[in-house]
């Protein structure tokens, strides 16, 4: 099994959601974040007031599917998800070794 970790810009998420959905992905993980990368952030203006702020907001999406999968997957995301500017985000791919539903105890490929 692999994880699939996306950061990626939050008006984006419902178009990666559906783009996903659309190949059979039904289960993820999302969360609010800020990230620091190559952007360096960048100008907000607040009452009025102009101000600079090093951490943007991005969305984290994390999926955990079936090794076969990640490739597709990953090509889904970056489709979905990219503007073709900067802060577009980024994909990590991890490796698990195991995964158990807690309500079932079902283990592997089908807890996830």
């Amino acid at each position: 099994m692999k994880k699939i970790e996306a950061l990626i810009k939050p008006f984006k998420l419902e178009e990666v959601k559906k783009a996903l959905d659309a190949i059979g992905v039904k289960g993820m993980t999302e969360s609010a974040v800020k990230g620091l990368g190559r952007q360096m952030g960048h100008k907000e203006i607040y009452c009025g007031a102009e101000y600079f702020t090093d951490f943007i907001p991005k969305i984290k999406i994390e999926i955990v599917i079936e090794s076969e999968m990640a490739d597709r997957v990953i090509e889904t995301i970056i489709k979905s998800a990219n503007t073709g500017k900067w802060g577009d985000g980024k994909i990590f791919v991890t490796n698990i070794e195991g995964a158990i539903r807690i309500r079932t105890g079902e283990k592997g490929r089908f807890a996830v």
